[in-house]
């Protein structure tokens, strides 16, 4: 009995020094900036990155002379069919949450469990939208034409896709008239989610942001 005690006080101790330890990263590092002293160069290309309060997504024109991406993420695969959408956001994340916590209060214990332990799989989120409007949760960033190329090579490289080279549409409930999923690779956990996702892509167009986030907040705090 006294090893198991001895035992089970170890598994508790370990627990709450990891999970303090996690909360001291979520706080501490997305201060550490990269790229802090990025200056606008071109105007080629306006993205935007925009947050509903806890997810970013990267929001990029649909058409451009560099990539059409209404020619892989179809009009025909949401809801309102409405082709005369401008902009499209790409937001990566757990599959299981994603399509299975559509509301706070739906979430379960096995979602968490399993998103925040890097258990399940990714999808990522395409939403449409007809124009953006600039505000606190929704941040206007100008790019020149080679940062976007990589920026479409980021997104495009974090797509599952068929034998034909397709998104994989995921047939599901969605959140509105206009968003779809899509098989993504990858896995979320504790220290990659959607955030940490949106940061990467920043990062890799040398963009401001944070040096690693698990919130949003890390990534926001970069452009105020």
């Amino acid at each position: 009995m006294k090893k198991t005690r001895r035992f089970l006080v170890k598994m508790i101790l370990a627990l709450l020094i990891f999970l303090v330890s996690y909360v001291f990263l979520v706080f501490a590092i997305p201060y550490i900036p990269v790229n802090s002293n990025v200056k606008t160069s071109s105007d080629d290309v306006t993205i935007y990155i925009k947050t509903n309060g806890v997810h970013t997504d990267i929001v990029v024109p649909i058409k451009t002379e560099f990539k059409d991406w209404s020619e892989k993420i179809k009009f025909t695969q949401i809801k309102s069919q409405d082709a005369t959408m401008q902009y499209i956001g790409f937001g990566w994340g757990d599959k299981g949450f994603y399509l299975n916590t559509p509301e706070w209060s739906d979430l379960k214990f096995s979602t968490a469990f399993v998103a925040a332990f890097g258990i399940g799989s990714s999808a990522m989120h395409a939403t449409f939208y007809k124009q953006i409007n600039e505000n606190k949760s929704c941040v206007k960033i100008k790019i020149s034409k080679e940062e976007y190329q990589k920026l479409i090579v980021f997104i495009e490289d974090n797509f599952k896709l068929d034998e034909s080279g397709n998104p994989i549409w995921i047939d599901a409930t969605t959140y509105g008239q206009n968003d779809s999923f899509y098989e993504a690779k990858g896995a979320y956990t504790l220290f990659y989610t959607c955030n940490t996702w949106a940061n990467n892509g920043l990062k890799a167009i040398n963009q401001k942001a944070a040096l690693w986030t698990a919130t949003d907040r890390g990534i926001f705090q970069h452009y105020r």
